[in-house]
C-alpha cells in the first residue's frame, strides 16, 4: 500500500496491486490502520517521516519501500537507464533529505515531501527496475536499504542502553569531578603548567592549535601540524603531557559531560542514524557521535536488568566479501578459516600474517608501494580473480569511470576542478605528472569503492535478516519487549536481550550472517565467521 498525505492532518492509502478506492483516514488513525495490516509493505516517500511516528503508537512495520533511498539507488547506478527517472519533480525528489526524529509528531506542518507524488515516483522506478538488465540484484539492493531504515529507525526508538552515572563516574576518574561552565577538569587543568613549562610557553592556550603550533617550533621542534600521530614522532619533554591533554580533551570534547546531557534520556542513548550516509553505503550519524563510541566509555552500555547484550561482528569482511564478488577460489579457500590472514601464510601464498594483512589492505585501499606494493605481485599470482577485481577498478577509476558494486550501487563520476585538470585536454600547464597523481588518487577511490560498497550490502542484507528473526524469538509484546538491535557499525551489530533467550540470539546472529552471504554469493563457498559474546556491559565483549 502507498501511503501518502493529501492535505494536512489527512492520509491516503492507495492498494497498489488490485483494485479499490483508496483509504482516507484522520492522521491520529493510521497507527491503528497500519497495525491491522501487519503483512503489509509500505511504500512512502522516506522512512524518517513516516516510522518515527508509527514506532512511538507502539506499531512495528514489516516491510517497506523507502522512495528517497531508492531513488538515490536507481539514480547512481549503471544499471539503470537514467530516462525512467525523469518528471517534472524529478530535482526536488534528488533534494529530498531525511528528517530527524526528534518529536513523535508524524508529518511536519510544511514539508517539501508532501509536495511531491509518491504515486508517480514509484512508477517511474518500478519502469526503471524492471528496464534494467540486473533487476534482480538491484531489486535486492532496494529492499535492503529499506529494511536498513527501518532498523535504524527502530534503534534509535529503542535506545542503547546507557547509564549515566557510570559515566559520569568513568569522566571523573579520568579527568576529575565535572567542572564549572567554561572551566577544565581538574585533570586537563594539571596537565597545562606542565606543558607550558616544557615548551617555554607560559601564556600557552593547548586548546588553541594555531598558539600550540607556533609554540611547538618556538622550541625548536620540525613540525608543520600539531595532529596527534605527529607529535608521536617527536623527542621532547613536553611531549607525554601534551599527548596525554589531547587525548582527554578530544574525549571531552566528543563524548564528555555535554554529550551525556543531550544525548542520554531515560537511560538510553538514542542518536540518529543515516542509512546509505556514505557514498559506499555504509551509514552515517547525524548526531551523537555514534559510530565512533570510544571504548573508554563503554562500560556505561549496560544491560537492563534481566537482559543481556549479543554483541557479534564479522571477522575481516571486506576480504571475505572480495573472495564473494570476484569468484576467486582460491581466496574463499582462505577465507573458510576463522582467520584469512593466517589460512594465506599457510597457503604459501606470503610468508607472514602481517605480509598478508598489509598486502590485502594494500590491495583494497590503495596502497600499492612499500611493504604492501611488495606483497601484491605475491598476492596476484595466488588469488587473480580477487586481485584483478580491484586492479581492474582502479584503472577504470583512473579513466574517470563510474564503478559499481555487486548489487549495483554506483560510484560518483568525478567532477569539478580534478577532472577537468586530470581527464579533459587542456592547453594550460598542469603537469603530467600531477594529472597522474590525482587520477591514481581516484583510482584508489574506486578500487576501494567495490569491496566497502558490497561489504555494505552484506551489512544490509545481514541487518534485514536478523531483525526478522529477532522479532519471531519474542512471544508477545512490542519492539521493546522482544529481543532488538540496539547498535550497528559497519560489521558489529548489538542486541539487547532477555537473558534466557541470549543462546537463540547468538544462533539467530549467525543464521543471518549465513543467510546475508547466500543471497550475495549464491553457492559460492565464502564463509563470513562471527565473533560473539554475551555480556551485560558492551565493554566486557571480546
Amino acid at each position: 500500500m502507498l501511503l501518502v498525505r493529501p492535505a494536512p492532518g489527512q492520509v491516503e492509502a492507495h492498494a497498489l496491486a488490485g483494485a479499490g478506492a483508496p483509504v482516507r483516514l484522520p492522521e491520529e488513525e493510521l497507527p491503528g490502520f497500519v497495525r491491522q495490516r501487519a503483512r503489509t509493505r509500505w511504500v512512502w516517500d522516506d522512512t524518517t517521516r513516516w516510522y518515527p511516528g508509527l514506532l512511538a503508537a507502539g506499531v512495528r512495520v514489516e516491510r517497506c519501500s523507502d522512495l528517497r533511498l531508492s531513488r538515490a539507488l536507481l539514480r547512481h547506478s549503471p544499471f539503470v537507464d537514467q530516462a525512467f527517472l525523469a518528471g517534472d519533480d524529478a530535482a526536488a525528489w534528488d533534494a529530498l533529505a531525511p528528517v530527524a526524529a526528534e518529536d513523535h509528531a508524524l508529518f511536519a506542518l510544511d514539508d517539501l515531501a508532501d509536495r511531491l507524488d509518491p504515486g508517480a515516483e514509484h512508477g517511474r522506478q518500478q519502469a526503471a527496475l524492471a528496464a534494467s538488465p540486473h533487476r534482480g540484484r538491484l531489486a535486492l539492493l532496494l529492499a535492503a536499504e529499506s529494511s536498513g531504515a527501518l532498523v535504524a529507525a527502530e534503534m534509535t526508538h529503542a535506545g542503547l542502553p546507557w547509564r549515566a552515572d557510570v559515566h559520569d563516574r568513568l569522566l571523573t576518574e579520568l579527568m576529575g569531578p565535572r567542572p564549572l561552565r567554561g572551566q577544565r577538569p581538574a585533570e586537563l587543568e594539571r596537565l597545562v603548567p606542565e606543558i607550558r613549562t616544557a615548551l617555554g610557553a607560559p601564556q600557552l592556550n593547548p586548546d588553541s592549535p594555531g598558539e600550540l603550533l607556533r609554540a611547538l617550533q618556538t622550541a625548536g621542534l620540525p613540525v608543520a601540524d600539531t595532529r596527534s600521530w605527529t607529535l608521536e614522532q617527536l623527542d621532547h619533554p613536553g611531549i607525554p603531557p601534551l599527548l596525554e591533554y589531547k587525548k582527554l580533551a578530544r574525549l571531552l570534547a566528543a563524548n564528555g559531560w555535554a554529550w551525556l546531557d543531550s544525548w542520554v534520556r531515560d537511560g538510553r542513548f538514542r542518536p540518529t542514524y543515516l542509512p546509505g550516509g556514505v557514498v559506499t553505503g555504509r551509514w552515517a550519524s547525524s548526531g551523537g557521535g555514534a559510530l565512533s563510541v570510544p571504548v573508554q566509555i563503554r562500560p556505561a552500555a549496560v544491560a537492563d536488568a534481566g537482559w543481556r547484550f549479543v554483541v557479534a561482528d564479522v571477522s575481516q569482511l571486506e576480504p571475505r566479501v572480495l573472495a564473494g564478488m570476484s569468484g576467486d577460489t582460491a581466496m574463499a579457500e582462505a577465507a573458510r578459516a576463522a582467520d584469512l590472514y593466517q589460512a594465506m601464510v599457510d597457503s604459501g601464498a606470503v610468508p607472514s600474517r602481517s605480509d598478508a594483512k598489509l598486502g590485502m589492505l594494500g590491495a583494497m585501499y590503495g596502497g600499492t608501494r612499500g611493504e604492501s606494493g611488495r606483497m601484491l605481485p605475491r598476492l596476484a599470482r595466488r588469488y587473480p580473480r580477487a586481485i584483478g577485481l580491484v586492479e581492474e577498478a582502479a584503472r577504470a577509476g583512473e579513466r574517470g569511470e563510474v564503478v559499481h558494486t555487486l548489487l549495483g550501487r554506483g560510484s560518483p563520476p568525478p567532477t569539478g576542478a580534478w577532472a577537468e585538470r586530470s581527464l579533459e585536454p587542456s592547453d594550460d600547464d598542469v603537469p603530467p605528472e600531477d594529472r597522474a597523481r590525482d587520477r591514481r588518487a581516484w583510482g584508489r577511490f574506486t578500487r576501494n569503492f567495490v569491496v566497502q560498497g558490497t561489504g555494505a550490502e552484506w551489512a544490509l542484507c545481514w541487518l534485514a535478516d536478523l531483525r526478522n528473526r529477532l522479532w519471531q524469538l519474542g512471544d508477545a509484546g512490542g519492539l521493546t519487549d522482544r529481543p532488538h538491535l540496539v547498535f550497528f557499525l559497519h560489521d558489529e551489530v548489538v542486541v539487547h536481550t532477555p537473558a534466557d533467550l541470549a543462546d537463540e540470539v547468538t544462533a539467530a546472529v549467525h543464521q543471518a550472517a549465513a543467510e546475508a552471504g547466500r543471497l550475495l554469493f549464491g553457492s559460492f563457498p565464502v564463509d563470513f565467521p562471527l565473533d560473539v559474546s554475551v555480556v551485560e556491559s558492551w565493554a566486557d565483549a571480546d
